[in-house]
């Protein structure tokens, strides 16, 4: 596991920024893959998630290793997982891009939930999403699915590194999840995103009320024009920014 610990302040600044703005601070950084594709909130919070990464990692279940049984045993990855996922962390599941059978549901996330944790992801399915979306915590995941996941997936490693949605997810790293998905934020550079998306944020902002005052983008985004740059200046000083 990393030894990054995610700081109330670097928390508090990615809680304002998108996804969007990460994945730009990202690229200019030659990360190109960061964003889990093919995930999305089973219920739009208004609010961002963000914490570290505890990590599940599935494999293709072969029959006689996954009876409905195997719930019985107190040392069932999955249920593990859920029950040391720390608080204000977020469980990052690798389920293969397969949502046919559930990587989760609504139990196993309340649990999270009632723990304190910022949220869970799966690149799978997950089954109650209509209980799950209705809890206060984040969750992410391709569409609804009922089946178990034992028909399909069988719960292996706790804490790996893990693909999720093509993204690697290493234990330790930053997830930002807003309303279009979610970001991997490798752990040495979390702060330094943060600090750098706040004024992209900002900028974005300022940019967005000239567009919608008439103002064309050419020179403006990007502020290649040096009054650009000073009117921005002028509107931060005006909004306390």
């Amino acid at each position: 596991m990393s030894d990054y610990v995610l700081s109330d302040e670097t928390r508090n600044k990615l809680m304002k920024v998108s996804t969007a703005s990460v994945a730009t601070a990202l690229y200019k950084r030659g990360l190109r893959n960061q964003f889990i594709q093919g995930v999305q909130p089973v219920s739009w919070k208004g609010k961002n998630m963000v914490g570290q990464a505890f990590t599940l990692r599935y494999i293709p279940a072969r029959e006689d290793r996954n009876p409905i049984t195997v719930f019985r045993n107190a040392d069932h990855p999955q249920r593990v997982a859920v029950d040391t996922c720390p608080a204000g962390w977020v469980l990052v599941m690798d389920s293969r891009k397969d949502p046919r059978a559930a990587s989760a549901g609504s139990i196993l996330v309340t649990r999270l939930a009632v723990r304190g944790c910022a949220g869970v992801v799966s690149d799978g399915g997950f089954r109650d999403a209509e209980g799950i979306g209705k809890l206060d915590m984040p969750a992410y995941h391709q569409r609804p699915s009922a089946p178990t996941n034992l028909t399909l997936h069988e719960a292996l490693d706790i804490n790996v590194p893990i693909s999720c949605g093509d993204a690697p997810v290493f234990p330790g790293d930053v997830l930002l999840g807003d309303g279009d998905g979610v970001m991997v934020i490798p752990a040495h550079l979390a702060d330094e995103i943060a600090e750098e998306c706040a004024g992209m944020e900002s900028f974005e902002t300022f940019v967005l009320e000239q567009v919608n005052s008439g103002a064309s983008i050419i020179g403006l985004y990007p502020a290649t024009i040096d009054q650009v740059q000073a009117d921005y200046a002028e509107w931060r000083k005006r909004e306390g920014r």
